[in-house]
């Protein structure tokens, strides 16, 4: 119970605490009109609600396998395991927390947490780091693409801001729009302009 009040949210999206936590199971008249049904139990949004606070990609570094991570992991496997059979099972913990930290140490790149348990095998190792991590944005990656002739894509954007663009006298299409910069990293790049409200 103490769980749900620190971390719950109903399935429709209420935040659990202790006034609108009931102990009954049956939903009121009041409720039915509203379309709250209690017969569907509470359900766990904390890791979409996680990654919805922390944006579009998670704190990860980039990983490019070397040319030759399969002899790596090959003589890691042997010198840990003592088998290089990619279908030899982990079942020992220490030798499984050994080999992860072999791996780690030899290729700079480690295991995530919510991977561990997919780890049963040493193909599932192998596979692993033969997997590329790539951390740029989508908008990242158009910079190393091949585009098509006809799309131009404007990487470094302009915005609007009364005292450098004098086109037309200072005046913005947007008068009720404020430009805020809220980011620390674009906060010196880039100004903001707060636009004061058009008086009529």
């Amino acid at each position: 119970m103490a769980a749900f009040l620190r971390h719950g949210v109903f399935k429709t999206g209420r935040v659990v605490s202790s006034k609108n936590v009931l102990l009954r199971s049956f939903a009121t008249k009041a409720e039915k009109k509203k379309g709250i049904d209690r017969k569907v139990g509470p359900k766990i949004d904390s890791t979409a609600q996680s990654l919805a606070s922390k944006g579009f990609l998670r704190q990860q570094r980039d990983y490019f396998p070397p040319a030759d991570v399969d002899s790596k992991l090959e003589a890691i496997f042997q010198a840990v395991v003592g088998s290089t059979d990619i279908s030899t099972e982990l079942t020992d913990l220490n030798q499984k927390f050994n080999l992860f930290t072999q791996c780690e140490q030899k290729l700079g790149h480690s295991i995530p947490n919510s991977l561990l348990h997919h780890m049963k095998t040493l193909k599932d190792v192998q596979i692993f780091y033969n997997m590329p991590v790539d951390t740029r944005t989508p908008l990242e990656r158009m910079k190393s693409m091949d585009l098509p002739e006809n799309l131009n894509v404007q990487y470094e954007y302009n915005r609007f801001n009364a005292d450098t663009d004098t086109m037309f006298g200072g005046k913005t299409a947007f008068p009720k729009s404020s430009t805020i910069v809220t980011g620390l990293k674009y906060k010196d790049k880039y100004k903001g302009q707060k636009q004061p409200l058009p008086i009529f």
